[in-house]
């Protein structure tokens, strides 16, 4: 899998399981990715303070950070809290 699949692939399940829809738009976040390794992709959701989105538009806080493994498909979760990597589970994203 390409760094374009694993980021579609995980929109596509954010979208599907509505994991954002009581928190944040997502037309009001953007995706940088931050590690690339032959196992998995990393990418950190950040808010986009746009004139339509509202927010300081210097600045662009990481809402959360996923990986998606290149082989499997399978997608983490990083739970900041606990500072680990967990199975996606939206009823665990908040």
């Amino acid at each position: 899998m390409n760094e374009d699949a694993a980021l579609s692939m995980l929109l596509r399940n954010l979208k599907h399981d509505q994991v954002y829809a009581k928190r944040i738009s997502l037309d009001c976040v953007t995706f940088d990715t931050e590690e690339k390794t032959n196992a998995y992709f990393q990418f950190a959701l950040r808010e986009n303070h746009t004139a339509k989105c509202g927010g300081d538009p210097d600045t662009s806080p990481i809402v959360d950070r996923y990986r998606v493994y290149r082989a499997s498909g399978k997608i983490e979760w990083l739970n900041a809290v606990e500072d680990n990597w967990q199975p996606y589970n939206r009823s665990r994203i908040k």
